[in-house]
Formats: C-alpha cells, sequence, structure tokens
C-alpha cells in the first residue's frame, strides 16, 4: 500500500511538472496588455474671457463681420462688381477667422496647443483684418451704386474697422509686455547659472587656481 501511495505521489508530481513545462511552453497562453486611459478633451467655457475686453471686442467684430456679409450679399447686380466681391471675400473672412479664434479662446482650447504664440496670432489677425476692412470699405463706397445693401455694409465695413483697430492696439500692448517678461525671464536664468557657476567656483578653491 505505501508503495502503491508513493508511485502515485511520483505519478502526480510528474503530471503536475509536465504540466507546468507544457503551460510555460504552450504559444497558447493568457496575455494581459494595460489598458490605457482614453484622453478626453475637457471643454469648458471661459465667462470670464467674454466678459473681458478683448473678448467682448471678439464679439462684437464677429457680430459686424457677419452682419456686413449679410448686407453684401443682398445685392443682386453690380456692374462693375470688383468692389463688391472684395468686400464679401474680406467680411467673410473675418467672420470664420476671428469666429474660429473667439472660440479657441472661451473653450480654453488654445491651452492644448501650447506650441503656438497665440498672442501673436492674434495680433496679426487683427492688423491684417483692421487693413482688408479698411481698403475694402472704400472701395466699396468708391464702387457703390448707392444701393441699400452697399451702403448698409459700408457702415458696418468701417464699425469693423474701428473695432479691429481698437484690438490690434490693445494686442500690441499685450504682446509686448509678454515679450518683456519673456526677456527678463531669460535675463534672470541667466543671471542665475552666473551666479550658480561663481559659487561653484568660490567653493572649489582648485578651480580658481587653475584659472590663475
Amino acid at each position: 500500500m505505501m508503495r502503491n501511495s508513493r508511485e502515485a505521489d511520483g505519478f502526480e508530481g510528474e503530471a503536475a511538472s509536465t504540466s507546468m513545462m507544457s503551460g510555460a511552453s504552450s504559444p497558447y497562453q493568457p496575455t494581459t496588455e494595460p489598458v490605457l486611459p482614453g484622453r478626453r478633451l475637457n471643454l469648458r467655457c471661459d465667462p470670464d474671457y467674454l466678459r473681458s475686453t478683448l473678448g467682448a471686442l471678439k464679439v462684437l467684430q464677429v457680430l459686424l463681420a457677419l452682419i456686413a456679409f449679410i448686407c453684401i450679399e443682398t445685392v443682386k447686380e453690380c456692374l462693375p462688381c470688383g468692389g463688391l466681391y472684395l468686400f464679401e471675400f474680406v467680411s467673410c473672412t473675418a467672420f470664420v477667422v476671428t469666429g474660429v479664434l473667439l472660440l479657441m479662446f472661451t473653450l480654453n482650447l488654445h491651452t492644448k496647443v501650447p506650441q503656438i504664440n497665440w498672442n501673436l496670432t492674434d495680433l496679426i489677425n487683427t492688423i491684417v483684418s483692421t487693413l482688408l476692412f479698411f481698403i475694402a470699405s472704400i472701395v466699396l463706397a468708391a464702387m457703390n451704386h448707392k444701393r441699400k445693401g452697399e451702403i448698409a455694409a459700408v457702415v458696418f465695413g468701417f464699425l469693423a474697422t474701428g473695432a479691429y483697430v481698437v484690438n490690434s492696439y490693445l494686442a500690441i500692448r499685450i504682446w509686448r509686455m509678454s515679450s518683456s517678461r519673456q526677456a527678463a525671464g531669460q535675463g534672470s536664468e541667466y543671471t542665475r547659472a552666473r551666479s550658480e557657476s561663481r559659487g561653484e567656483v568660490e567653493s572649489r578653491p582648485e578651480i580658481q587656481r587653475l584659472e590663475e
């Protein structure tokens, strides 16, 4: 009986070791892959930006550009049409670009792309839109046919030009302030690095002897 039990134990041990070896060498082993958390785009409206001067100007610019575009679209006949087409292109482009920037700043999407200098981007947009709206409004005023749609478009075009002028002034101030802060930060980092290196030299007299 003892021999039979020993043989049974030995057989079970061999079977267990064989199953472990076969399980280790089996290509059909269960694998566990790490589950990566999905990236979510957290959209958060910033009411403080809309209440600020720049936010209010952006909303005003979008509304004026949209109204100017609608007014020029009511004109059905034109000869020549160069001034009308130019004003139509400028008002539509300003509405789209400024509207996109307004959404970016309002929803804080610009923080997701820190590689872009958004202050400089806003400055370029406002300056270009100011010049284009001013030129298009003057051309349309000189080439209009005294129709109500054209007159209204010219009025809203000059109003949009004024809104973009104020925004350009504020954007230039913000851009200068950010540039000066960056320059001051780089200067402080350079000064700190020089002071740290000087302190290291003073703490190591062998370096001073080598320099002498």
